[in-house]
């Protein structure tokens, strides 16, 4: 005699459940998402769409030569506020990073996310450290720059200055 739970068949309560779950999202969206596996539904499945800009908490890759940006260490630096009033960091915006336990300003100067028409989009959300007063740590950029940043030429000269490559 077998013991326990019972496989998901198709009249098995669980997946009636599913079913209901399905017409929900079928009224509420209005569209067709019977395709869809009963593991996506569950696990991956999300209608707001992701936000591939910089963030509160999103990793960020350090693109200059600075000591504290290519040193390994355990954590990837992590953004902890966006210094401007959607708290959406684009390109040419000031983050406060936490890196390796240490609270450092960085300027954004490529992000994953789709920017106004003819800008790049980057693979990785790249920033470069700078101090308070916004001369940057390093002495030399390693990935490409945005020409958009020229535009705000007084602002980050310094930073246009230690860069090699334009895009």
């Amino acid at each position: 005699m077998r013991t326990g739970l019972r496989a998901a068949g198709p009249r098995s309560p669980r997946r009636a459940g599913y079913r209901i779950e399905m017409a929900l999202l079928n009224r509420r969206l209005g569209l067709s998402l019977t395709y869809l596996s009963s593991a996506v539904i569950q696990r991956h499945f999300s209608i707001t769409g992701a936000c591939r800009a910089i963030q509160k908490l999103t990793r960020v890759r350090v693109v200059d030569n600075s000591a504290l940006g290519n040193t390994p260490y355990h954590r990837p630096p992590k953004c902890i506020h966006v210094y401007n009033k959607t708290g959406v960091g684009k390109v040419g915006d000031t983050i406060l990073l936490a890196i390796k336990g240490e609270k450092k300003k960085a300027l954004i100067v490529g992000h994953k996310m789709p920017g106004p028409t003819m800008t790049p989009r980057f693979d990785s959300n790249n920033v470069v450290l700078i101090e308070d007063n916004g001369n940057p740590i390093g002495t030399r950029i390693k990935t490409p720059i945005p020409y958009i940043l020229r535009r705000r030429e007084g602002e980050f000269s310094k930073v246009l200055a230690i860069a090699r490559n334009f895009v």
